[in-house]
């Protein structure tokens, strides 16, 4: 049994909306065949505890647009680890210091992910020049090192 299209979606709403807000390393991982109280998981990180609550309030914020209401809250006090209960979908999003230490990607490895792009981030290919393209910096004749004597090499 895979994750519901209903729960899919919710997850992919509440993953873009933390990604909007910052989220760094989004995942989500169809705990459906390992869990029956939840289809989904949302996993999501931040640099600190504000970042955190921003987090939680934009995946709370886009999802109540969609008429989807948290079953539960847990650990919006301490702002390192907060919980939302979406009943199909549960959203973690963690401090990156607990992301690290309780590991959950690892936990649930043996789950499918569900693939998740940031709409909002640029296409790969556009983010940086290919290996073989030069940099607008570097002369492209072989000059480069022709400047620096032998004992600069």
């Amino acid at each position: 049994m895979t994750a519901s299209a209903e729960a899919r979606e919710t997850a992919l709403i509440a993953a873009q909306a933390a990604a909007d807000k910052l989220a760094t390393d989004v995942s989500i991982v169809d705990v459906s065949d390992r869990l029956a109280i939840t289809d989904a998981f949302v996993l999501t990180s931040a640099p600190n505890e504000r970042q955190v609550q921003a987090i939680v309030d934009a995946v709370e914020e886009r999802l109540r647009e969609h008429d989807i209401k948290p079953v539960r809250r847990e650990g919006v006090a301490e702002g390192r680890w907060v919980l939302l209960d979406f009943v199909d979908v549960v959203v973690h999003v963690q401090h990156a210091e607990e992301r690290a230490y309780y590991a959950l990607e690892r936990l649930w490895k043996d789950c499918p992910v569900i693939p998740f792009t940031d709409s909002a981030a640029p296409p790969a290919a556009a983010a940086a020049p290919a290996a073989d393209e030069p940099d607008d910096d570097e002369p492209t004749d072989g000059t480069a090192d022709a400047d620096l004597d032998e004992t600069d090499r």
